[in-house]
């Protein structure tokens, strides 16, 4: 028997989507995000102590990790009649392959790239299609909150996958006496059994014989400001995902565990903090979280690239741990330009295709800071590099100051005709 009160907030919370199908998606981010939190757990202490990856070299890596989402306009062309739930399954492929080869061959280094960028390619298709599926399947006005649901689920899953890192390495290096690379490889294979079990999940979504098209890339002049927001975002995510885990391994010696306990907890908090961000946006406009979110990013900055001039180095490392955890939080503010694109859409395929556009000019910026940062950061040092992003955080805020209301009430979304029982 269920608890009624557990019952009526299930049952509260589905009022909000539409789909019959969503607890399967929810099901599928959960399994994906477990896969993330593996991987990411141990992605940065893998090519430093594995790979034996600089500075420099890392800005390289970066590189070519992110040009699949340069490029992600180019992947969906050869799926450019296909449904957001076939696209998506054929990511989790993509992915489960780069996964399996870095579980079978973690220890070579041009090989374990190549693994590493396919993975990120099946990564970067789903990027556009879990925020699109969550925001097709919500009721008018309530887009936000199911992205908010969508991105909790997938951080929770993120919760696991982190969690799982720092018993791997301590069950793996006491008790079954795995060498350290193993180690590694474990928990490679790990994150691919959960993709494997999130493919499957992806079996039971709605089947439809409605396509959503997608242009090979979309430019109106409407999404000028959206696009801007998306450079910024871009070249202010990359120093983040980058460089600040390199900062705490290279100059604070963190260890692989610490790392993943540093995400587990952003992941643990970010499971109330995307649902709650979901409904401030709802509440209070894309506008003013976007601003908010710019203000703090600027202060996060300033003190990530300039704390260890003023504090012992114990003292600037609990700073920047916790700065660190700050800072990957923040990335649920994209809800908050999704549904600034949605506002301004008049179909789903421009909203796909706007967003998929998006991405793409994130990522462009992306790889560009990828090469400059590490460049910046081995001749000149970590404070212009985070000096950079905080200059992307001023431009993010006045862009943001000066977003119009949607000309149309709500969202492409909300013009929609009612799903018929």
């Amino acid at each position: 028997m269920h608890a009624p009160g557990v019952t009526q907030k299930m049952k509260k919370l589905t009022e909000s989507i539409e789909s019959k199908h969503f607890f399967s998606f929810m099901v599928s981010m959960f399994l994906f995000g477990s896969a993330l939190g593996l991987f990411n757990g141990v992605f940065n202490n893998y090519l430093a102590e594995v790979l034996l990856i600089d500075r420099f070299e890392r800005g390289v890596v970066e590189f070519l990790r992110e040009l699949p989402g340069f490029f992600l306009f180019l992947l969906l062309i050869p799926f450019y009649r296909s449904s957001e739930t076939r696209i998506i399954q054929i990511a989790f492929l993509i992915s489960l392959a780069g996964l399996a080869g870095l579980a079978a061959k973690s220890d070579l280094r041009y090989l374990s790239i190549f693994f590493v960028v396919m993975w990120s390619t099946g990564e970067h298709m789903i990027m556009p299609l879990r925020q699109s599926i969550a925001m097709h399947s919500a009721k008018p006005g309530r887009e936000g909150f199911a992205l908010g649901l969508s991105a909790g689920a997938k951080n929770f899953g993120q919760v696991t996958g982190y969690y799982l890192v720092p018993l791997c390495f301590i069950a793996g290096a006491k008790i079954i006496k795995f060498q350290h690379s193993h180690i590694f490889r474990f928990v490679f294979f790990l994150s691919a059994f959960s993709l494997v079990l999130a493919l499957i999940s992806t079996l039971r979504l709605e089947k439809s014989d409605k396509k959503v098209k997608r242009q090979k890339i979309y430019f109106h002049k409407k999404f000028t400001k959206y696009y801007i927001l998306q450079t910024f975002f871009g070249a202010r995510k990359q120093v983040f995902l980058t460089f600040a885990p390199y900062v705490l391994i290279l100059k604070y010696g963190a260890r692989t565990e610490l790392i993943a306990m540093l995400y587990g907890i952003y992941s643990t908090l970010n499971i109330f903090f995307n649902p709650l961000v979901g409904r401030l946006i709802d509440r209070f406009g894309y506008k003013l979280i976007l601003i908010l979110d710019s203000i703090v990013l600027f202060t996060v900055c300033i003190v990530y690239g300039f704390t260890h001039l003023f504090f012992s180095a114990g003292t600037a490392f609990g700073i920047i741990c916790a700065v660190f955890v700050i800072d990957a939080m923040l990335f649920a503010v994209s809800m908050a330009r999704t549904v600034y694109v949605g506002s301004l859409s008049d179909s789903r395929e421009e909203a796909s295709a706007t967003i998929s556009t998006g991405i793409s000019l994130d990522h462009l910026f992306s790889i560009i800071i990828a090469l400059l940062g590490g460049l910046l950061w081995e001749k000149i040092g970590m404070e212009l590099l985070f000096s950079v992003a905080a200059f992307f955080a001023v431009g993010s805020f006045f862009f943001s100051m000066s977003l119009e209301k949607p000309l149309k009430k709500g969202s492409v979304i909300q013009q929609r005709p009612p799903v018929r029982s």
